[in-house]
Order: C-alpha cells, then structure tokens, then sequence
C-alpha cells in the first residue's frame, strides 16, 4: 500500500485535475517523481504555473491517505493507478482519465466493451428491450458496462448476468455508499459477475456533478454506447456526446414516436447514431474484432418458454404494439380478472411487457409463431 500513497498524494493537491495529473505522470514517469522534481521542471508542464509546482513541492500524504487505504484493504476492494497493466486499455486513451480507480470485483479482459445507458423511468418496453439486447451481446462475449442506476442501467446490469456474460458498473459514489439502495444485492452480483469501479472515495455520495464525471468512464472503457430511452435533456445524451468526442460508436434503440422519453433515441438516430433493434446490429459493427470461427449474429429471438394452454391462448394475441387489456378481453371472450393474472405469469416468464395505461406487448425478441 506505501506505493499508493504518492498517487493519492499528488491527486489531492488543490489544483491538479485528472488532465494535468496525467501530463505529470507522462514527463516524469510516476507521482513519486513528480513530488521529487524541482519547480523549474514542474513548470516546464502544459498547465503549471509556479504557484501549483509550489503546492506539488511542498505537498505531503496525509493521515486520511492512510484510513482511506487500510479502509480498503478491511473491506477487500482493490485498487488499479493509470500506469497499472490492470487498468483499462481504452479508459487510458482519453484526455482525462482518473489517475485510481476503486474497484469491487475483477475487471474483465473482455474483447469487445459496450455500454449500455439511458432512462431512469425507463417503460416496460425499455426494460424489457434493454435486458433482451443485453442478454444476446453477453451471450456473445461481450461486457456490458452501464451506471447502476434504476431502469435502463439495472436491466443492462441484469440482462448480463441472466446472459452468462460480464459486465461492468461505473459508480457516481464511493463503493461506500451503494446508490439507490435498492440494487445492493446487485451491487454484489455485478462484482461476482465483473467489477463494480469509481474514481471516488469511499464514503463520496451520491452528488449531482458526480453522475456527468462518470460518464465519461462509461463512454471511455467502452468501444461503442448504446441508449435506450433517452428525454431530450437525458443525462445518458451526456454518455452518448462522450463517446463521439472519444471516436467511439454511437447507437440508439428507437422507441414510440409519440413517447417523450424517445425524444433523445429518436434525436440521436437523427444526427447519425445507428439504430438498433438486436444484438447483431452492434456486433456488425465490430465484426473486424471477433474471432475468425464466429459466425455472424443474426436477429436473436427468445425461446419461449413452457406454457400453459391459457397462456399460449394470451400470447397469441399479443402484438409488438401495445394493447389495451380490454381490447384483450374482448378478443378472448375472457374475464378481466383472469387475464390479469395469466398476464402476469406472462411477464414473469419474460414473455409479455407491461406498459402504462393497462397495454401489453409481446417482450422484444419473442417470435409468437410457432404458437400458430
């Protein structure tokens, strides 16, 4: 840990951002060598003034230094520095990366990153498309990386998992302070399953100029990002506009046309983002990067699992476009409260998606014909 110590050292220093910590450590090799060098060489770097060298000279780790990393080794979380062969290839390539990163977990030594953002308040539609999508790249060695936030990041983060994959989440708090409560089961299951990251400390909360920091970790580690469900003001339009100043792909899942919360999607497909409706539209996009022996990804559609014959009878008059429940009922010549609860057993199988205003669809990815 006395290694680590120079790094949080020289990060503390009032003044020295994640840019000029990176020009340091590349002029004089490590944070060791830059508290040990003069005030004429400091300055000799892009964005240091005498009074910051003075402040690097004159700089000392300090006692919080030390609880902060025994705090870290109690807790077992680990810690990877930019000169690290550990840290991710492509989260060193941007301008500004973090100097450490925390990390619970292990980060995977995947081929292929994708990042997968967008809604809070994401539909049943969004959920379900974003968990399908997820499930296929993973199933095709691809690590997800999303912001464990409700709705679209949590269905990216799960979908990963159900998919056998690995997948990555990028903290806007310290490992510390586990944000929203709610996804602490997924907190670990993200961390047995891939690595939870973030450049700040321990005990950060969950602060509103944090979220737009991490997002450029989320964009950066990852080769392309896709948004799904996105209002015209989205915080994951933010993650989308990273990426393109990264030189990375942008892709966007189309939504309802008449849905708000498709406004940034459908703006996004509009300025050149490729649209996405499975997991092949992404996967072509790196096909230079895949195996020789894999074949192709063609549109994936989803087993559908064992039946009932009430429920069969349900699906096979569920479209892709929302229905209204009574629009069912009439259909089926079937009570209300029945098909309440053969729908639910739909959902629960991953088979029909609810969306607001009683209306069902068939979940993305399933294929009602062979039922008929």
């Amino acid at each position: 840990m006395d290694a680590l110590r120079p790094w949080f050292a020289l990060k503390g220093v009032p003044g020295v951002g994640n840019l000029i910590f990176r020009r340091l450590v590349e002029q004089f090799g490590s944070p060791d060598a830059v508290l040990a060098a003069g005030e004429t060489e400091l300055m000799a770097v892009q964005g240091v003034n005498a009074r910051l060298a003075a402040a690097i000279r004159h700089c000392r780790p300090s006692d919080g230094i030390d609880r902060e990393l025994e705090a870290l080794q109690h807790k077992g979380y680990g810690l990877v520095t930019l000169t690290d062969r550990r840290y991710p290839a492509l989260l060193r390539r941007i301008p500004d990366p973090p100097p450490v990163l925390y990390i619970y977990g292990e980060l995977p030594d995947s081929h292929l990153n994708i990042a997968v953002v967008g809604s809070r308040n994401a539909t049943g539609y969004g959920i379900a498309t974003t968990r399908r999508l997820c499930l296929d790249l993973a199933a095709h060695q691809v690590t997800i990386v999303s912001g464990m936030a409700r709705g679209v990041d949590t269905a990216a983060h799960s979908g990963a998992i159900a998919g056998g994959g690995t997948t990555v989440a990028v903290l806007g708090t310290g490992l510390d302070r586990i944000y929203p409560r709610e996804n602490r089961c997924l907190f670990h299951q993200i961390a047995e399953n891939g690595a939870v990251i973030t450049e700040l400390s321990l005990d950060s909360g969950p602060d509103a100029h944090h979220f737009p920091a991490r997002n450029r970790i989320i964009s950066g580690m990852c080769h392309g990002t896709v948004v799904v469900e996105a209002t015209g003001r989205s915080g994951s339009l933010i993650t989308a506009r990273l990426a393109a100043e990264q030189n990375r792909e942008v892709f966007a899942v189309p939504g309802n046309v008449h849905s708000f919360k498709s406004v940034g999607t459908h703006s996004l497909i509009k300025q050149g983002a490729k649209l996405v409706a499975h997991a092949g539209d992404v996967l072509e996009e790196f096909a230079h990067m895949q195996a020789p022996d894999r074949q192709p990804v063609p549109s994936v559609q989803s087993k559908i699992p064992a039946l009932t014959n009430e429920e069969a009878k349900v699906m096979e008059v569920l479209e892709a476009d929302p229905i209204h429940i009574d629009s069912l009922a009439r259909q089926l010549a079937m009570a209300s409260g029945r098909l309440s609860g053969l729908l639910l057993q739909l959902e629960l199988k991953q088979v029909a998606v609810q969306h607001p205003g009683k209306q069902f669809s068939l979940a993305p990815g399933i294929d009602p014909k062979p039922l008929k």
